[in-house]
């Protein structure tokens, strides 16, 4: 066969690879998206400013916008541009990219280019004693055929990762606000039991300065008096213990915008009260919770990597087929080496078949499929993990407006009975037990009021977070196009 003829055969059987390529359906399953069995509604009765309808898109992307703190939202900013566990994820979507990418790549060709030079001199006493040279250059090619899909199926795999580790990073991004807030909540809850106890201290303070006057006096005896000072200093220990969670807050904060414990005392030293949530939110159905979830998304998204795994290792049963070639120059000259007659070329095909493997290669199948039925759970499990959150969330943010509203109810009772008992107690007609009873009653009332004043913010913060709000906080990255597979 003569040059012409073997370089039509090379052509030939590039193209063969080509076509034969195209007309085989990659091997293993093919995915198929499961179904996320969600009830028609939800089970919590939806009440106290809890709506069906269907939220708005941006309200519910940026919902910390709608409590009207300023200062809240300058700090979900701040997280978002310094948190670490935020930049971590964004570093896995760019490591994923990169992977698949390295698959694509297994889509083509493989070029590697060398070259040669050599001049050598003989011994004149044990030879000629000439000056030999050798030149070459050229171009080596190696290219599998991927006939049955094992390459396919790993850039498909790839593929899902990326999208899994997108979704990832949005599931992040929504934890990451929710824990802001939460965090801001709590230290602006802190403020206000602060804020409770030092006015009942400054109340108790006054109190035991009027029983020392009247027990120096001989009105009181020793006992009123240290009734007084033990219920004095019973609210003067409380102080010490919110300094130190009001701190633990504010570095929690602090860390969360990746940024050392301390660095926000000086921002939030002024009190503020907590923020207050809007009359209404809607909340959809419980598909579209679902929907939204990127934690879901990326259980769905892992599961079709897995399934795509299960196919790069049923291609390890079939043969492969590689196609090899070069081309190049060689000379012994350097006048020679560009010339026609310096051409060299080659091609060669090969396959090659793993026969027996003692039952490895199936032991490995096996092994993927039970990994991609272990991602089915997963996503399965996460469904009901989400609609679990969302009822929770529901029926805590309803029941915590209810018990504001009877703290409210017991606050102003508790503060009508402190007053009537200083006044019952000036007349005499009651002992100083029942002033003490009512000043630490009041105190507690108060004090829980203002935690549970924070507890409905929060319950509204988890009812977002569980609904998948939040990831307006970081603008979309542009999505890059994958490179087309060959067929």
């Amino acid at each position: 066969m003569g040059p012409k003829g073997r370089r039509l055969m090379a052509l030939g059987l590039v193209l063969a690879g080509l076509a034969w390529q195209g007309a085989c359906a990659p091997v293993g399953p093919d995915y198929t998206p499961p179904e996320a069995k969600a009830p028609p509604s939800w089970h919590s009765q939806l009440k106290d400013g809890v709506t069906s309808g269907h939220p708005e898109v941006r309200s519910l992307a940026r919902w910390w916008e709608k409590l009207g703190d300023p200062i809240l939202s300058a700090l979900v900013s701040r997280a978002v541009e310094g948190n670490l566990a935020l930049k971590q994820a964004q570093a896995r979507v760019r490591q994923a990219r990169a992977l698949r990418g390295v698959s694509q790549a297994g889509l083509y060709p493989s070029v590697d280019a060398a070259g040669q030079a050599e001049v050598s001199r003989g011994s004149e006493s044990g030879g000629s004693g000439t000056v030999d040279q050798y030149y070459a250059a050229g171009f080596d090619a190696t290219w599998e055929l991927d006939l049955f899909g094992g390459v396919r199926r790993s850039v498909e795999a790839a593929e899902a990762q990326l999208q899994a580790s997108q979704a990832n990073l949005r599931d992040v991004l929504v934890s990451l606000v929710a824990e802001v807030a939460l965090n801001y909540v709590d230290v602006r809850t802190y403020q206000e039991r602060l804020a409770v106890a030092q006015a009942n201290l400054r109340a108790q303070e006054k109190t035991y300065s009027y029983i020392l006057s009247r027990h120096q006096a001989g009105l009181v005896n020793r006992l009123a008096l240290e009734q007084a000072r033990y219920n004095l200093e019973n609210t003067r220990s409380q102080i010490p213990v919110l300094r130190s969670g009001l701190n633990a807050s504010l570095n929690r904060l602090a860390v969360l915008l990746g940024q050392a414990p301390g660095r926000l005392h000086t921002l939030m030293v002024k009190p503020k009260p907590v923020p207050v949530p809007p009359l209404t939110i809607a909340v959809g159905i419980p598909a579209e919770a679902l929907r939204r979830r990127p934690d879901i998304r990326r259980a769905e998204r892992q599961l079709a990597a897995q399934t795509a795994r299960v196919g790069v290792a049923t291609a390890d049963l079939y043969p492969k087929f590689r196609l090899a070639g070069t081309i190049g120059l060689e000379s012994v000259s350097t006048g020679d080496f560009l010339k026609t007659g310096s051409l060299i070329w080659g091609i060669l095909p090969s396959f090659s078949w793993n026969l027996f493997a003692a039952g490895a290669i199936r032991q490995r199948i096996e092994a993927e499929s039970a990994l991609q039925q272990e991602a089915l759970l997963t996503y399965q499990a996460a469904v009901l993990v989400a609609l679990e959150e969302v009822e929770n969330a529901l029926t805590g943010y309803a029941q915590e407006q209810r018990r504001r509203a009877a703290l409210r109810q017991a606050v102003t009772a508790a503060k009508e009975a402190e007053g009537l008992s200083q006044d019952f107690f000036l007349a005499g007609l009651i002992n100083f037990d029942s002033v003490l009873d009512a000043q630490r009653s009041l105190l507690t009332f108060q004090d829980q009021l203002a935690i549970s004043e924070g507890a409905v913010t929060a319950r509204l913060i988890s009812l977002y977070k569980a609904l998948g709000g939040g990831w307006g906080a970081l603008a979309p990255e542009p999505a890059a196009k994958p490179a087309k597979a060959k067929k």
